[in-house]
């Protein structure tokens, strides 16, 4: 790894950075339109938020656990400034000739305290824990067999990401069978989208590493969630 570049934030790196935050503000905002597939109905926001585990992917295994873990944090907080000002914008009086159009922008975008919490916190713990976990395989299995790390590390962040948001956003709402099949069912979703993009994430890995010039392991690291420090 040539560590000055390591050190330069590129034009690569900060796209790669807001496609994974593009994604999940769009996973938010249609997290409430409910889809069938197959006779399964999921959230909406199933189609793309596995993306933002893709991207989150290429952001370890190319520069490494803490500018992903930069990058998980600049995704908290767009999250948390957008459900702020959803919540803001949905408080203030509407116009008399606009209150239909004031009815329909609440039912989509009047997030609730609830929901807000369970999403931010999901996210967080989820996305900690997919970097976390490719970065501690990658070092395990130095550097070959990438599709290990990528749907390993899948299976425990988006384990946790989806047992935390349904158990918060919904406990008490629904029965528990229900409750559980909610998770099952968006869970192997999750997992078998990663699975089948496998390729493309193979593609994009390999092609960013060969741009970039750099292929990082987290030797030492400590693996602190908090930290905002990049080296």
């Amino acid at each position: 790894m040539n560590s000055s570049k390591q050190k330069k934030i590129t034009p690569l790196y900060v796209g790669l950075a807001v496609s994974f935050v593009a994604c999940l503000l769009v996973a938010n905002v249609t997290a409430g339109r409910l889809v069938n597939f197959w006779g399964i109905t999921l959230p909406g926001a199933v189609l793309i938020f596995p993306i933002s585990y893709i991207f989150g992917d290429i952001l370890t295994e190319v520069y490494g656990f803490k500018r992903s873990r930069l990058v998980i944090w600049l995704g908290l907080g767009a999250n948390v400034f957008m459900a702020l000002f959803f919540l803001l914008v949905n408080a203030l009086p509407a116009p008399i000739w606009w209150q239909s159009q004031a009815k329909s922008y609440s039912l989509v975008l009047g997030l609730a305290p609830r929901a807000v919490l369970a999403s931010i916190t999901a996210y967080f713990i989820g996305e900690y824990l997919n970097s976390m976990v490719l970065s501690k395989m990658k070092i395990l299995t130095k550097g070959k067999w990438l599709w290990t790390r990528t749907i390993g590390s899948t299976v425990v962040g988006e384990g946790a990401d989806t047992t935390i948001f349904i158990t918060i956003a919904f406990a008490g709402l629904m029965s528990t069978h229900n409750l559980l099949f909610l998770m099952m069912a968006q869970y192997l979703f999750k997992v078998i989208y990663e699975v089948i993009a496998t390729p493309l994430t193979y593609f994009v890995v390999f092609k960013v590493k060969k741009i970039e010039g750099i292929d990082t392991y987290d030797y030492g690291e400590k693996y602190n969630p908090l930290g905002l420090k990049i080296d």
